[in-house]
């Protein structure tokens, strides 16, 4: 669906998209364009559905507004306004947050590994966390649809339900050789990949050139991201990509159904009618969302009856560990992460904690590496001094899979946002069981790169990824959707993004809310929607 006339967007699929009037009653309408309400899109348009989805952000042209600029990039995040607080705030309007056409999956780093069979059962398995109301077996012909169709290149996985990936794996980097060193000394298992990056070319997508901007929009096309995969082949299909459409609220009808959503575009506030809604805003946005449609059937928020919706939000520990080598590094030459392992993902009944963690590499452009030196309490001549050194540090991260915890949650704020509507308000602290597995997964990652020789290491506490927040459960009591995704108290409203997670394991998410919305849209094409 790309061009093959050099530039690296479709302006004709764009001129002649389908274009619906609010007036006119949609199949659905999808809120939020990223990896869960694009694939939604693009598979229900496939169906021969009449689907538009409303993004709040730009519909982005990787030639006119992907930059080689760490700093110019940042429009890639949802910097809209957001309030922290808990005993441990979370940062937001960075690297956990996406706005525009593909959402996060724009500056996601690609990597796109599967959950284990055990993270759908961490209570029972573990006592901890939540079961999920579907399995692993369920969801695994969605991730091998998905993998191919990204496509996915690495080694054989030999973790959780071991499997293959479509695309060999990329050339490892300096960066990915040094990892691999300090873990074969240490006895640890190490493989390349997975991402979500062609090995070679694939159709009109290039390959990779490997210079390391993959978070800043991958200017390129080698990685994918839904705004060059799923999103023109939803064009092509007959959906409607509405950008610049910031929805206020889930209008529900006297029958306690969705009727469709008021949203702002243009400084005008538009209704759009559909016979089914389907929310993919994400852990932060979609909980506001919901809050915010509270009605006269709904005065705490749609689906708010049990005050589930906005709690159990997530977070990954995700520290950064940097070694100092000798010989010249130059750790943004591979994709980031190019070479991971997942050897300690699972419950170790000799640790004090339960669950478990996974480390991979980590290239940080030079700003985000400057964090790193300021967080150690450098400052001035030694920071310059650090920084002259870049080529010669490598880079390692951890994700830690941190619990689920009512306290953890979304809520809404007294201050508004430049539409009138109120912010939301993001409380979390870490329990005693994410803190220890903090404490392992860094003190692991300096074991690495010890064993692979480095002269000086510095280690630097940060979250990445967010899930939950509207969760799957067995039951209204447990979540706020069920297995399909649909909304116990709405029977045609469905979530379909990250929040619905009742668990987040130690693996990136991208893929799995990916498979996820895929398998709700079998589940709408069966004629669930009507029910």
């Amino acid at each position: 669906m790309l061009p093959n006339d050099g530039s690296r967007t479709n302006h004709a699929l764009r001129a002649s998209m389908r274009r619906f009037d609010d007036e006119e009653e949609l199949d659905l309408v999808v809120v939020g364009c990223g990896a869960g309400g694009a694939v939604l899109t693009q598979r229900l348009a496939r169906k021969g559905w009449k689907v538009a989805a409303l993004e709040a952000g730009p519909f982005w042209e990787p030639d006119r507004d992907w930059v080689s600029d760490e700093a110019g990039s940042h429009p890639l995040y949802w910097t809209e306004p957001r309030v922290i607080g808990g005993g441990d705030p979370v940062p937001l309007g960075s690297n956990n947050s996406g706005r525009g056409v593909g959402g996060s999956t724009v500056h996601f780093a690609g990597y796109t590994p599967r959950l284990h069979p055990s993270d759908f059962q961490t209570y029972t398995a573990d006592g901890v966390g939540a079961d999920w109301p579907i399995t692993y077996q369920e969801l695994r012909p969605y991730y091998e649809a998905l993998e191919a169709e990204l496509p996915v290149a690495g080694q054989h996985w030999p973790w959780g339900d071991p499997h293959g990936y479509p695309h060999s794996p990329h050339p490892v980097s300096g960066l990915g050789m040094i990892f691999q060193r300090g873990c074969q000394r240490l006895g640890i298992d190490v493989r390349v990949g997975p991402v979500a990056i062609t090995n070679g070319r694939f159709g009109n997508r290039p390959h990779c050139i490997y210079r390391g901007f993959c978070l800043q929009g991958c200017k390129v096309n080698a990685k994918a991201s839904t705004l060059i995969t799923h999103v023109p082949d939803a064009l092509a299909h007959g959906a409607e990509i509405r950008s610049g459409s910031m929805v206020r609220s889930i209008e529900i009808d006297d029958r306690g159904r969705a009727s469709g959503v008021v949203y702002f575009r243009d400084g005008v506030e538009r209704r759009q009618r559909a016979r089914a809604v389907a929310v993919a805003g994400y852990a932060i946005e979609t909980p506001r969302l919901l809050l915010n449609s509270a009605c006269r059937q709904f005065p705490d928020g749609v689906g708010n009856d049990h005050d589930l919706v906005g709690r159990y939000v997530m977070v990954q520990g995700a520290a950064q560990t940097a070694g100092r080598f000798p010989e010249e590094v130059r750790m943004y030459k591979a994709p980031p992460p190019e070479v991971s392992t997942e050897a300690f993902y699972e419950t170790d009944p000799r640790a004090d904690y339960r669950r478990g963690y996974s480390v991979q590499c980590i290239g940080p452009l030079p700003i985000t590496w400057a964090e790193h030196v300021v967080a150690e309490g450098h400052w001035g001549h030694v920071l310059r001094e650090y920084l002259c050194d870049y080529v010669h540090w490598a880079t390692l991260g951890v994700l830690c899979e941190f619990l689920p915890l009512p306290g953890n949650r979304v809520t809404l704020d007294e201050e508004r946002d430049r539409h009138g509507i109120p912010v939301a308000r993001f409380d979390y602290t870490q329990c005693d069981n994410d803190r220890a597995l903090m404490r392992a997964g860094s003190q692991k990652m300096a074991e690495i790169l010890d064993a692979a020789g480095a002269q000086d290491t510095v280690t630097i506490a940060r979250y990445a990824h967010l899930v939950g927040g509207a969760r799957m459960g067995a039951g209204p009591e447990t979540g706020v959707v069920d297995r399909n995704l649909r909304s116990f108290a709405v029977p045609n409203l469905y979530v379909t993004d990250g929040s619905v997670l009742p668990t987040q394991g130690a693996a990136n998410p991208a893929l799995t809310i990916m498979a996820l919305a895929a398998r709700c849209a079998d589940h709408l094409a069966g004629g669930a929607a009507s029910a």
